[in-house]
């Protein structure tokens, strides 16, 4: 057997470990349509029910609302079939992990979820993949063949050369051109540095439904104390090597969740779910916990709808900065000891 072939059966037993550990954890919210799980409310009108914190405004029912004086929104039903984009950023920075997984797996991960969550009941799958040298589009497609091929392709996607910067903006401007119907975009990204993402994704959010998974590691959160250290960047090849007294830690670890605040922040303004896997704890519970909060928030049943702002959610970690004071002001952290 070639050294190819064996990294293709190796690829492909990973592959089927990973769906098969998806479905067996989310068997339960499998079953039924896609009402209340991670895309959310559907298109089609239905009763009107008391407001209740958390709801979008825009869905207010303005004439209900005149009539018993009390705030109302008009619950919508899920559409008969579901188109699913998944924007999936690979930038080198998503090449990097410390704990149980690295970040590209992470993202890997939380791309097969959507895929074992929505597919089915004629809905339809398709990814724009972007690693800041080139971007792979799937065409929307429906069938569980399709999603296994879809998830497939996106791990075999090559990483970009060392000191490519990724283009999140590009990769989510490709699904507005053409538009595409209404339906769920799921954008799958570690979501470092600036966030001039947040006028392309805002864009989407008038016709579609959105879910950012953002995948952390714990190190480009807070730095260890190791002593002397490397910092580099792997989108611009800068380095810097540091010294992590516990006064550039704190620093560092205040950059961070700065950092992390303000891409919450720009979530939230586009309207978008937020969900956060981190390669230190157990993600698949992470999901699971996301989509059963997002069913039970969704149902007409208990009064509530589901937030798109996933404030919530999005909470649960946090990313680090490219400005952080620890490291140069375009560099994410990657520590390791000089040679």
């Amino acid at each position: 057997m070639t050294a190819g072939s064996s990294d293709l059966v190796r690829l492909e037993a990973s592959l089927r470990t990973l769906e098969l550990t998806v479905r067996r954890r989310l068997d339960g919210l499998l079953q039924g349509n896609h009402i209340g799980l991670l895309p959310g409310p559907g298109t089609e009108p239905g009763d009107a029910r008391p407001y209740q914190p958390g709801d979008d405004v825009r869905r207010m029912d303005w004439s209900v609302t005149a009539r018993t004086t009390a705030p109302h929104v008009r619950e919508t039903v899920a559409d008969r079939e579901l188109e699913t984009w998944a924007v999936v950023d690979l930038s080198r920075s998503i090449d990097y992990g410390t704990a149980r997984t690295d970040k590209r797996h992470l993202a890997l991960a939380g791309l097969t979820a959507v895929a074992q969550l929505t597919t089915g009941g004629g809905n339809r799958l398709g990814a724009v993949v972007a690693n800041g040298e080139s971007t792979l589009r799937l065409p929307a497609r429906g069938g569980l063949a399709h999603a296994r091929g879809l998830v497939r392709r996106v791990a075999t996607m090559p990483s970009a050369p060392e000191g490519t910067r990724g283009d999140l903006s590009g990769a989510l401007d490709e699904l507005r051109r053409p538009p595409r119907r209404r339906g769920l975009v799921v954008v799958v990204s570690d979501f470092l540095g600036e966030p001039t993402w947040e006028r392309s994704l805002r864009a989407l959010s008038a016709r579609h439904e959105l879910l950012a998974i953002e995948v952390v590691d714990p190190r480009e959160l807070e730095l260890p104390d190791v002593g002397t250290v490397v910092l580099a960047d792997p989108e611009t090849g800068r380095q810097r090597e540091v010294d992590t007294t516990p006064l550039l830690r704190r620093e560092f670890a205040a950059a961070a969740a700065e950092h992390r605040d303000r891409v919450a922040a720009a979530l939230r303004r586009c309207g978008a779910g937020h969900l956060t896997l981190r390669t230190d704890t157990d993600w698949v519970a992470d999901i699971v916990r996301f989509a059963v909060a997002r069913k039970h928030t969704a149902s007409p049943r208990n009064g509530t709808a589901a937030p798109r702002s996933g404030a919530a959610f999005s909470r649960n970690g946090a990313a680090s900065p490219r400005n952080g004071a620890a490291f140069p002001p375009d560099g994410t952290a990657a520590p390791r000891r000089p040679a």
